[in-house]
Formats: C-alpha cells, structure tokens, sequence
C-alpha cells in the first residue's frame, strides 16, 4: 500500500473527486487506483475562505514499486501499519476468576480482552445496567432525585456514557492500542467514520447502544457481571489479596468474593473506595487537577468563527480548544468541549452539585459549552494526606448546592465578573439536563480562582472573538475534571498490595475515555503475560 499525506480537497467534494485527486498525486490513470482506505481526516480552516478537508489515504494499485520510485515528495510513502498484539504466553494458573472493579472505560476494555482470551472476568459495577441507568438519570434530571449508586457517575460504561464520547488522545500509541479501541467501538456499533476523523466522538446516544453490545460479547466469552453491586472491602493477607468484598445496593446482601487479582477500575468519582484502599493501606498520594465552570455559547457563533459563515453551514458542529498559562502560575484551559451539546448535572452525593458537558451523535443542540477550569494543586486544598483533594472538592460542591438552591447554580459571565447576581438570559438559553437556578457563582471560588478563571475568558476572547460575552452562561461546579488521587502502582502495573492493580482515570493513570480505555488494555497483557488463559483450574 503507498501512503499519500497532506491531500487537501473543498470541503463540498464528491468521492470521484478524491480518487482523480489521488491518482494526478501519483500520476497514474484513475483506473490504475485498485481501492483506497482513508486513514485520517481533518479540517484546515486557517483560511476561512477555503476551508478545506485535509487526508490522510492508503492506496492499492499496481506496480507499487515502480510508483513509489517515480513518486515526488515526502508526503507519499510506503504505508506501514502497527498490527495490535495481544501477548500470550502466561504459565501462572489463576485458583479464580479475575474481578474487575468497575465498568467504565479502563474495566471495559480490560475485562473484553481479559474474556476474549479465556480468563472468564468477574465485573462489579456499583451502578444499575445501562438502559436502567439511563432511565433513573433522566428521572434526576427531571425530578431532581438523586440515586447515590446510580447516576452520570456510577453505572454501567461509566462517567463517560454520558458525555460527548470524545475518542481522541494526546497518548503516544506505538503498539496498535488506539486503533484498537476504534475497531471494537466499530465492531460493536459505533460508526466507521471514528476510525479515521482527527477528532473522533460517538455521542451519548451511540455509545449506550455499544456498551451494551460489548457486555453481550463479554458474557458470551464467559464473562459475568454483577450490578448494583459496590465493592466495601478488600480483604488482605501477608501483603496479597484474598477477598473482595461487596455490598449489594438493592437487598443489602453481602459477597465474599475469593480471588487473588482484582483491577481497580473504580472511576475518579469512588470516594468511599478511596477512604476504604486508605484504611487498607494502599499507597495513594493526593495529585494536581482543575476546578471550573461550564460555559456555554450559541454553537452558531463558535462554528462561524471557527469555519467562516460559509463552511460552518455546511460542516458538523465546530468545536475549539483553549490555553493560557498566567503570569501568577496557573494554567486555564477548555476541558471536554461538547459542540452542539448540553450542560448536565452529574452529582452523585447527596447535597452536592457537579456539572458536566454531553453530546447526541448529531451534535445538532443550540449551544456550544466546555468547562473552563482553572489548575489547582495540593496546596490549595486546605488539607494533608492523599485523600485532601476530595475534601476540596466536595466543598466547592457543597457550595454550588447551597448557592442553586439544590439545582444547578447559573451565572452570566458578565455579572460573574461584576459580582453581581444574574436574573435572567441575554440574546440566548441555556441547553441544560437538570433543574438549574441563578446563583452567586462568584462567591464559589477562592478569588484566585476566580479571577484567573476572568482573565482566561479574556484572553480566549483573541482566538475566537465575543468568547467573553458578557451573556455567556456560566454553570457550575466542574470539579470532576480528573482524579484527585492517584494509587500507586509499580513497573508491572500492581499495587503495593500484591494482586491489586489500579486502573484508568480514577487511579490517576488516564484523563478521557480512549486514555482509560488503553490503560485497561494495558492491565490485561499484564495479567496475560503472567497467568494462563483458557484452561485454568477454575474453568475445568
């Protein structure tokens, strides 16, 4: 396969006019184009009146090699592809299933390759199966009743199933893992398009349907799951792992798992869990992360000026991203950008508020909105030990409650940097999942904090002009950007407690779902390459 980078085409053009493209690139007859496969796609909108698609394509034609010896440019090249590997090759007999703790990205795809290669997982989700997840979130938005076990947080695919389902990653991939993921996201319903766009994303909508099929497959490899069901407490030995314990949250029953290997994919949402690997002496350490407000703009305005008016009529919902590193040491920065999305409330305990941002596969709601979050380190937390950054969390959401009155507190931005209480929209709404309420935001806040967050809106007002309308809408708390704790882990991935590995964004190892999903991939060769597969005692 020959490999042509840079191929730049309007963004109106037709596929015949990709392969005419294609073949004057190498200089050949269209017909001497055998197939072509797009590797990548993305937009170059640094000119908004030739907005154009910029591709990546692996092309199969004949005489390849006299092709490839004719051909001009760096930009044409012989194709090589990483293959994925899984590795095989473990002696170790496993006396138990393997437990996964959790259900979100980095226990999904750890406990699909861990199933697929024999190793019949056990996955504990504390929350409800997807589609009843999503029936009580919907129940919460709606009524404002929280269910502490079920919610954006916990349940089935984890803090992920309801958000934008970004599947892009700044993580250096060099064995196959990204490509990966997108397959069996592909394979299991998401659609082709993600293996090749630059910003890939499935959307809320899809990615339920997925998880769900991935479950099937993992339950016709073997795998069992155990819902509603929250681990309370690993049971330790002469240093090693012999029991998970959990609780389920419907009957209050209590199982004594035996195993001798647990992942801990537990989420950066699992404070009890925290509290409990605490206790239990697990080495953890309390890590910088962010705090911030959503802020929403009409996706009409963001995607003009992104795109041009022309371009942004045609194209999907455009998106952004924005930095600034300030003169008292603070970064502020776009985090989770859902173009055409919705602001949504993802608490999960009782008396505290935190938002987060969500995206349809369509992308096709009112607003643009992102959280703009502002860098906060242990010295900020007003605390000592591991678990400090919790603490500082659960204040500032215990004070969004307070200030929306149990809803989602709003502000403009304008009267947020005034501080003044808002009253009422400008020249648009809200798109909000969850009762919402005006609120003194610029009371939540150290003034650090605050102000750094004001002048990060001003200086982002360069790139995309009116960024700092003074209608934005700012909801808050987002205060769920990244774990606040990581758990320790060694060169094999395994905690200072043997037969315990942490795993994924709540173990401080990952910040999004490919991240999370990759990382759990990462676990399972691990366990694979230490223990066998198939054929274990357990299984016979």
């Amino acid at each position: 396969m020959i490999r042509i980078q840079q191929l730049k085409l309007p963004v109106t053009h037709t596929r015949e006019q990709l392969i005419k493209k294609i073949a004057k690139t190498l200089r050949i007859r269209q017909e001497a184009v055998i197939s072509y496969t797009v590797c990548k796609q993305s937009i170059d909108a640094r000119k908004k009146s030739e907005v154009a698609f910029v591709y990546t394509v692996d092309v199969s034609v004949r005489n390849e090699a006299d092709i490839l010896r004719r051909a001009k440019g760096s930009h044409i090249l012989q194709a090589k592809n990483v293959q994925y590997q899984f590795p095989e090759g473990g002696e170790n007999i496993l006396k138990h299933p393997p437990v996964i703790i959790g259900s979100g990205p980095a226990g999904l795809f750890c406990a699909y390759l861990l199933a697929e290669h024999g190793f019949c997982p056990l996955i504990l989700e504390r929350g409800k199966p997807v589609k009843e997840r999503t029936r009580e979130v919907e129940k919460f938005w709606q009524q404002n009743i929280l269910n502490p076990h079920t919610n954006v947080q916990f349940g089935e695919g984890g803090a992920g199933t309801f958000s934008d389902g970004k599947l892009n990653t700044l993580v250096k991939d060099v064995k196959g893992r990204n490509k990966k993921v997108l397959d069996i996201f592909i394979r299991h319903g998401a659609p082709e398009s993600i293996s090749y766009q630059a910003k890939p994303h499935i959307g809320t909508d899809i990615l339920r349907t997925v998880i769900q099929n991935m479950r099937k497959q993992i339950e016709s490899w073997g795998g069992s799951y155990l819902f509603d069901t929250c681990v309370t407490d690993l049971e330790i030995s002469h240093g090693s792992l012999q029991k998970v314990v959990c609780q389920n949250q419907v009957t209050g029953e209590i199982h004594n798992i035996e195993t001798e290997l647990a992942v801990l994919a537990v989420g950066h949402s699992a404070r009890d869990t925290f509290t409990m690997l605490e206790n239990r002496g697990f080495q953890m350490e309390a890590k910088s992360f962010a705090v911030g407000l959503r802020v929403e703009h009409p996706q009409a305005m963001i995607s003009e000026v992104q795109y041009g008016k022309e371009a942004a009529e045609i194209l999907a919902a455009a998106p952004y991203k924005v930095t600034a590193n300030l003169e008292n040491g603070r970064g502020v920065y776009s985090f989770c950008m859902c173009p055409g999305g919705y602001v949504v409330n993802a608490s999960s305990e009782e008396g505290q508020i935190a938002t987060n941002g969500m995206s349809y596969s369509a992308r096709d709601g009112k607003n643009a909105n992102s959280a703009i979050i502002v860098t906060v380190t242990p010295d900020d937390f007003g605390g000592d030990g591991p678990l400090a950054g919790i603490q500082f969390q659960r204040r500032l959401e215990k004070k969004a409650y307070e200030l929306g009155k149990g809803k989602i507190p709003q502000q403009l931005f304008g009267d947020f940097e005034r501080k003044k209480l808002s009253d009422s929209y400008g020249s648009f709404a809200s798109e909000v999942k969850g009762l919402h309420e005006f609120g003194a935001l610029h009371e939540l806040f150290p003034e650090e904090v605050r102000e750094s967050f004001c002048l990060g809106m001003h200086k982002f007002a360069h790139y995309i002009p009116e960024f700092d309308r003074e209608d934005a809408i700012l909801s808050g708390v987002e205060s769920r950007t990244s774990s606040p704790v990581r758990i320790t882990r060694n060169e094999e991935f395994e905690s200072n407690r043997k037969g315990v590995y942490p795993c994924g964004e709540g173990a401080g190892y990952a910040g999004g779902i490919m991240s999370a999903a990759m990382d759990g991939m990462k676990i399972a060769e691990t366990i694979a390459q230490k223990y066998k597969g198939g054929d274990s005692l357990w299984q016979r």
